[in-house]
């Protein structure tokens, strides 16, 4: 298949693109600053774009068999100053408007839209057991994901089959949330965040890639799919099992007074949690290869 990513580039993305070029689909790879072309590769193309910006890049969705929108700022690579939320917006917003308007244009449309969003879609909801039915918060986030699904949505409109990733804590090795999370523990000054009582919703990068081409290739997956293991753990459990995982104890917790001292309105997120389950995956019969979360972090040999 020729598929059109954006955010190739992020921990997601590239082990996404990695897995889809070893399948042998065609690669069209949209970016701000886009690679030189790999020599040999005629599988790979690099090109740029801009959202809201006309260009080769519009061309390319056209007879394109499916487009992956995995693009937007870091939620959590700054405070969230009034700016850098609006940069969180419109790093999401515009980006997912313009490649709609491209899907317009194209003469032969694709067949699917998969656009990312994230389990923050549900805010902070304690030991509720949340599904794809789930309404939205009405915190920064939860508005942010339902504004982001709403405009991917709007793809339905010219007979493309839409699909909203709503992805939650990707586990990878020394990327993504361990990047962060591992180095106190291996210093011995590792634990919970806050209470520890929040729920982690995790999904490790091997089921996170392996559930984006499971939806790529059903037909009959259309809407929200939660991307998360099916066995979310509490924020100390997951400490515990990290611990375990590296050989480290986990005692050293976070007082959440010091996370919003530190970190402001973004310590929410953290101290915050969604018991989120993959009922829509399950049922269109995706099997995971981690479902727990000791196997999982036992794989990534930390």
């Amino acid at each position: 298949m020729k598929l059109v990513i954006t955010g190739a580039s992020g921990f997601i993305g590239s082990a996404l693109v990695q897995q889809l070029w070893k399948d042998f689909h065609s690669l069209v790879l949209l970016s701000r600053n886009p690679r030189r072309q790999e020599e040999g590769s005629s599988t790979k193309t690099y090109l740029s774009w801009q959202p809201g910006q006309s260009g080769a890049w519009e061309q390319s969705v056209d007879g394109a068999d499916g487009v992956i929108n995995l693009a937007g700022e870091p939620i959590a690579g700054k405070r969230w100053s009034v700016k850098q939320k609006q940069k969180l917006r419109s790093s999401r917003i515009e980006t997912t408007q313009a490649l709609v308007s491209a899907i317009a244009k194209a003469k032969v449309k694709p067949k699917f839209f998969l656009s990312a969003s994230a389990v923050g879609y549900y805010g902070d909801r304690g030991d509720e057991l949340l599904t794809e039915e789930s309404p939205p918060s009405n915190d920064f986030l939860g508005r942010l994901c339902a504004d982001w699904e709403a405009e991917a949505k709007k793809a339905e409109l010219y007979d493309i089959r839409v699909v909203q990733l709503r992805t939650g804590i990707v586990l990878g090795k020394d990327k993504g949330a361990l990047k962060k999370m591992a180095p106190p523990f291996k210093m011995f000054f590792g634990g919970p965040l806050g209470s520890g009582q929040q729920w982690m919703p995790w999904i490790h990068i091997d089921d996170e890639v392996g559930l984006i081409k499971f939806l790529m290739e059903h037909e009959s997956a259309r809407g929200a799919f939660n991307l998360t293991a099916p066995n979310p753990v509490t924020m100390a459990e997951f400490a515990a099992a990290l611990g375990k995982a590296l050989n480290r104890p986990a005692w050293a917790s976070v007082p959440s007074w010091v996370l919003a001292l530190m970190l402001g309105e973004m310590a929410d997120m953290l101290l915050g949690g969604q018991r989120a389950v993959p009922k829509a995956a399950l049922g269109l019969g995706y099997r995971f290869k981690y479902p727990r979360i000791a196997v999982a972090l036992d794989s990534l040999n930390l």
